[in-house]
């Protein structure tokens, strides 16, 4: 472990690594449908990955658990981690390949995404157990559902008295309440928000702070004061891959820095909106001086 885990993490990141294989298009295919390409880049992704390097960006001190395959998509995501400051001492390297994501883009910026876990899910709880020293030192712990539930249910449980934990409940799928009941802020989109029951039903199960992320819409939060609006950053979108990452990491690692809801809110946002400027997910996401410069205008 390096000598910075001792001290604590501003960000502990528990999640996937994904090599993303994107392909733009003018519009995306219809089952059954072949469409012509225009063109192919290959570029790190998974959530996990994407949120670590977001908060890292975000002026986080900031470090991520996961695991790798031995193969090069495993390599690549390494040094791209490295590259911005990610601490790595937990990123296991397993015989699993690395996850992968095949990513379709098309000119308005819709996306379209299939995930093959590969080593995402090769991660257990036992691996878990082995950093609790770093989860339970983090000032934030931020989850995904891309890899097992228990791995992430365990990492919750790990995190200290002091740690706000983060669950972004994406991709959408069902889970138990006894997960919800060890989450303190949960960051559904729209279409996630009304798959888990809804916002009233979220905090009946023991979420203290829903905060549904709404695109071009900017916001919504519910907490124990009720519901407001987050207001959106207005920006033309190239492509939407990773706007949701930027906002949860951003949000993360600003929550971590002492600033308010409100503001890390704000901050969130406008990190979302531009990461739509750019192709691919890691490289869209925004440094925190780019969004500061926003935040000041």
């Amino acid at each position: 472990m390096s000598s910075s885990s001792s001290r604590g993490f501003d960000v502990v990141v528990v999640g996937s690594a994904n090599l993303d294989l994107v392909a733009r298009t003018t519009r995306l295919p219809k089952p059954g449908e072949t469409v012509s390409g225009s063109h192919f880049f290959e570029a790190c992704g998974g959530k996990g990955v994407n949120q670590a390097i977001a908060a890292a960006r975000a002026g986080a001190r900031t470090a991520f658990i996961g695991a790798l395959g031995r193969d090069h998509a495993g390599e690549t995501l390494l040094a791209a981690l490295v590259k911005d400051g990610v601490d790595v001492s937990a990123v296991q390297r397993v015989s699993a390949p690395t996850g992968r994501a095949l990513i379709g883009v098309s000119d308005d910026g819709e996306n379209s995404i299939i995930v093959v876990p590969g080593a995402n899910h090769a991660i257990g709880i036992d691996d878990i157990e082995k950093h609790k020293t770093v989860i339970s030192s983090a000032k934030v712990l931020l989850c995904q559902l891309e890899v097992p539930l228990p791995v992430v249910q365990r990492a919750f449980e790990l995190a200290g008295s002091s740690t706000t934990r983060i669950l972004n409940p994406a991709p959408a799928q069902t889970f138990s309440n006894s997960l919800l009941g060890v989450v303190d802020i949960i960051t559904p989109n729209e279409h996630e928000v009304e798959l888990l029951g809804g916002a009233s039903k979220l905090r009946s199960l023991g979420v203290k702070t829903v905060i549904v992320t709404q695109g071009e819409k900017g916001a919504m939060v519910v907490d124990a004061s009720g519901q407001r609006q987050v207001d959106p950053f207005k920006v033309t979108p190239v492509d939407t891959t990773g706007a949701g990452d930027a906002f949860c990491g951003m949000l993360a690692a600003r929550l971590a820095t002492g600033e308010s809801m409100t503001a890390a809110l704000r901050a969130a946002v406008i990190s979302g909106a531009l990461a739509t400027q750019t192709e691919g997910a890691v490289p869209s996401l925004p440094l925190w001086s780019m969004v500061k410069i926003k935040l000041e205008s």
